[in-house]
């Protein structure tokens, strides 16, 4: 994984310097587009306004010189081309087929303008003519006015001077856009490469976390920008995982301890049967024990089985109309000839039917599960009462016991896999109470503990449904349609 770190951050580094590169020029080359050909557009046409400005006053100064002729005409053009700095042609019309040059201000440029197109446009339309033309391989603004019925004056400007400055102008920003350029491009590989950096950090911590390492925290958790809030994403994931990691380690050897213990005693008592100096009394009571021990290997091995199941989202529960009154005098007959031979009352306390939405068989079990954990907990003559009754809308079955109570430190945890509390006369897998809580919440219910020294109460919680009357003594919970959640 680690070799595929330096090409990583190279690669992110030039694709986003390279898609800042992208950017930048595209955003400098609508500036450029926007704004060059629009100075250019808009110099030139400060220059032909210019020559338009002073065309009238001309065109009324020739009107007074013609007098004096050609003479007094080229006069006029002269003087005015020197203040306009500006070339003047006056024209002679020659009807299609030209124009015939009568003045011109200038003795450098000249040269046969009868064919100019602004010129032309002048001579053959009602009024005058402007645009920008090229000739000779120079650029000019040009502006034209027929003066009465022969007369056409045109006004050529040279662009090359505004010209210049629109080339001034596009050379610098083309210089100014490369320099944004490669500043953006060297800053966006600068903040990649701390990016990546950052990233790097990351994934050599998730690959620690793949290895099994939960213990280092994660880097890069300060800030609130996206790989702050990646990394504490991680750190999160990394403590729950510590913790799961725990859990399972703490399930393991809970498990291969409640394993060994009965284990142990089987091959002691298995050992002892085999002596044959045995008498009948003695090996009659290794067989009973040998019994108990393999009765607490089977309820052992379906706890865990149960727990896998649930874990895994494979334990079906269904939904179905459940009488907890009938399931609490189930549990009561279930358990009666124990309890009588551990010295327990035990007994149903209900008038009424008390109708929940719940699966039957999970029901039972739920009860046998709180029934056990009195009988084993509590000592001889503690009297437990099963209790169906209905609450704030809710159907409920509580089992009570008049015992010594759990310690506050301990109700907090008993719902915990393979937790037993201090003080207790006798010790379970610690995996029942658990059991029974999942179940619960598998059937939209709950399981609460409360407890204090005289008396404790699991009750469990399920939704109620309105009673309704039973044909031919049959409980409701054999007739209820059942449907997996």
């Amino acid at each position: 994984m680690r070799s595929a770190l330096p090409p990583l951050r190279a690669t992110l580094g030039v694709k986003l310097a390279l898609a800042v590169f992208a950017i930048v020029a595209g955003a400098l080359a609508i500036v450029y587009l926007l704004v060059v050909p629009r100075l250019e557009e808009q110099l030139v046409d400060a220059k032909v306004r210019q020559l338009e400005r002073s065309a009238p006053r001309l065109v009324a100064e020739l009107r007074q010189s013609s007098s004096r002729g050609i003479v007094g005409i080229n006069d006029t053009v002269s003087f005015a081309a020197t203040n306009l700095n500006a070339r003047i042609v006056v024209f002679d019309r020659l009807g299609t087929d030209g124009l015939r040059t009568i003045a011109d201000s200038s003795v450098v440029q000249a040269g046969d303008l009868g064919r100019d197109r602004i010129a032309r446009q002048a001579a053959e339309g009602p009024g005058p003519a402007s645009g920008r033309v090229e000739r000779e391989g120079l650029e000019y603004a040009e502006h034209s006015v027929p003066v009465g019925s022969s007369i056409v004056v045109l006004f050529s400007a040279p662009l090359e001077e505004t010209l210049a400055n629109v080339r001034l102008v596009r050379r610098s920003v083309v210089i100014a856009g490369l320099v944004a350029l490669l500043a953006a491009a060297a800053a966006a590989y600068a903040a990649a490469i701390g990016l990546t950096r950052r990233l790097r950090r990351l994934e050599t911590a998730a690959d620690r976390i793949a290895r099994g390492d939960f213990a280092t925290p994660v880097a890069e958790t300060r800030g609130g920008d996206e790989v702050a809030e990646l990394a504490r994403g991680f750190d999160a994931m990394r403590e729950r995982l510590s913790d799961l990691d725990r859990v399972r380690r703490e399930f393991i050897a809970n498990a291969s301890h409640e394993l060994r213990t009965p284990l142990f005693s089987l091959a002691g008592f298995l050992e002892l049967l085999a002596d044959e100096e045995l008498d009948p009394p003695t090996r009659r009571e290794f067989l009973q024990e040998t019994r108990a021990q393999v009765e607490r290997l089977t309820r052992l091995a379906t706890d865990l089985l149960d727990l896998s199941r649930l874990d895994a989202g494979q334990l079906s529960v269904e939904r179905g109309e459940v009488d907890l009154t009938v399931a609490a005098r189930t549990v009561c007959e279930e358990f009666r000839a124990l309890a009588e031979a551990t010295g327990h009352p035990l007994s149903v306390e209900a008038a009424d039917d008390v109708l929940a939405v719940g699966d039957y068989e999970r029901v039972i079990q739920i009860g046998r599960i709180l029934v056990e954990n009195a009988l084993r907990h509590t000592a001889t003559g503690t009297r437990i009462e099963l209790h169906p009754a209905f609450d704030n809308g809710r159907a409920t079955l509580a089992v009570t016991d008049k015992g010594p109570g759990i310690a506050a430190e301990d109700q907090e945890h008993v719902f915990e896999r393979f937790y037993r509390a201090g003080g207790g006369r006798a010790s379970g897998s610690g995996l029942g109470l658990a059991i029974a809580r999942e179940l619960a919440t598998r059937m939209d219910g709950t399981l609460d503990l409360s407890s204090q020294p005289g008396e404790t109460v699991l009750r469990l919680c399920l939704p109620a449904v309105a009673p309704i009357p039973r044909g031919n003594g049959e409980p409701a919970a054999a007739r209820e349609p059942a449907t997996t959640l």
